[in-house]
Order: structure tokens, then sequence, then C-alpha cells
């Protein structure tokens, strides 16, 4: 259920996220999941990828500031509430979650999916609770 994602530091100014984004395609690593939060200034991409320390060692020898963390990942039905159970779940067992992003999976029949930043004192006992509850984890590669 553990993945490792990208946290990048990017500037808000034209063409720095195709910078990057091209970046990671020229060395044939592939976008899983993203989103971005932003400022006036700057923004903080979170990607998924298939590689992930290849990615990051690519991109720190590109001169950007990134980090890898874990991230709870688990597949969900595709239909309305699925979430909120999850989140409820998690609620019962007072974890916390700091962000999340869902995405779908390549065949839609599959569902979704939804990436959770827990803190990382919480992971296992996340994890665990999920389980209990039915949840399963995800294998992108």
């Amino acid at each position: 259920m553990l993945l490792q994602q990208l946290a990048i530091f990017v500037e808000n100014k034209m063409g720095k996220l195709s910078e990057i984004t091209k970046t990671i395609a020229a060395h044939n690593i592939n976008l899983r999941a993203l989103c971005i939060a932003e400022t006036a200034d700057y923004g903080i991409l979170r990607v998924i990828v298939d590689c992930p320390e290849q990615a990051y060692d690519l991109l720190k020898a590109e001169g950007c500031t990134v980090t890898l963390n874990d991230m709870v990942v688990v597949r969900m039905a595709d239909h309305p509430g699925s979430l909120s159970g999850i989140l409820e779940t998690l609620a019962e067992h007072q974890i916390g979650v700091a962000y999340l992003y869902a995405f779908l999976a390549a065949e839609p029949s599959s569902g979704a999916y939804v990436a959770l930043r827990i803190d990382d004192d919480k992971e296992p006992e996340a994890i665990a609770v999920l389980k209990a509850n039915g949840c399963t984890g995800i294998d992108l590669n």
C-alpha cells in the first residue's frame, strides 16, 4: 500500500512545469498520478511515477528541489461515497490525513485510487486499519 511520491518545488514561471515533465519523459519515466498546489510565487508538484528513485536522482541532478516521501495508496470503487468511507474509517481510528489526491485506474472498470499522506508514525496503523476494512493496495509497475 505504500508508494513513493516526489514533491517538487516549482517556481511559478512560464514553462517551469513543462521543463520538469519534459525531463521526466525524456528519461522514459511514466507519470502515474499528480497534483499541484500553488501560490503566487511557487508550486509544489506532487507526482507518483513508475521509477521514483530514478526520477528523484534525475531531478536533483537538474537542480530541482525535490523530496521523496511515502504515500498510502488504496483502491476504491468509482462511485459516490467510496472516498468518504475510507476517510471515515481513518478518522474513527484517530488517523489524520495531511493531504490526498485521487486518480482513476487505467481500466475504468478497475475503479479508482486515492493517495493519502499520513503522518509517518501512523502509516503502519493506517495500513493495518485499511486492510482490516477491506482496502487493497496498488502496484503501478
